[in-house]
């Protein structure tokens, strides 16, 4: 069976944002990440979160079990060090979505479709009105190269370098294209 699963990027310290953006409290109540992390489990998906050493007591307001979590400990050396020690984690599902947790109005809906398009040697991205998203995801072919990332570039180099296994993939969630690196931008249009 062809399974695949979520690697939620949140380990970053929100430089932008100027304190914890995964602690921001939405206007739904919720905070940014567990706003992600619920719609991640909605789509039904198996995940695993990457946080910072320093984050135990951000990992236990989930209530997870063990592996589901990976504790990256060179986070502070950028999201592409944190991707490839969450890859590092990553064995028994043919296809990763690698998510970020300062995206909380991706639909459930999105990660089952990226699920269901991607295969072993593609990377499915989702457009929206042509603009291309995240989250991405990468066939285990990619899984190799991923535990490569560095610095603060997550992903994209693969995606820019193997432009004939790029799938993409029209969602009807204008999520993919919106972060959040400010204040400003925790508001709902």
């Amino acid at each position: 069976m062809f399974q695949v699963g979520v690697l939620l990027l949140a380990a970053g310290i929100s430089r932008r944002f100027g304190s914890d953006k995964r602690a921001a409290v939405m206007p739904s109540g919720k905070t940014i990440l567990a706003t992600t992390l619920e719609n991640i489990k909605q789509a039904g998906l198996p995940f695993k979160l990457c946080l910072a050493p320093s984050d135990r007591a951000l990992a236990s307001a989930f209530d997870l079990e063990e592996h589901q979590l990976i504790f990256c400990q060179n986070a502070a050396k950028g999201m592409g060090v944190s991707l490839a020690e969450g890859m590092a984690q990553i064995d028994d599902w043919q296809g990763t979505i690698i998510a970020l947790g300062d995206m909380p109005w991706v639909q459930p809906h999105t990660y089952a479709l990226l699920k269901a398009s991607v295969t072993i040697d593609t990377l499915c991205v989702p457009t929206y009105e042509g603009q291309k998203g995240n989250p991405v995801a990468f066939g285990s072919q990619f899984y190799e190269a991923l535990r490569q990332s560095n610095g603060d570039r997550g992903a994209r180099f693969l995606i820019d370098n193997n432009p004939s296994a790029v799938n993409l993939i029209a969602v009807d969630d204008s999520g993919i294209l919106r972060d959040i690196d400010q204040l400003k931008d925790l508001k709902t249009d």
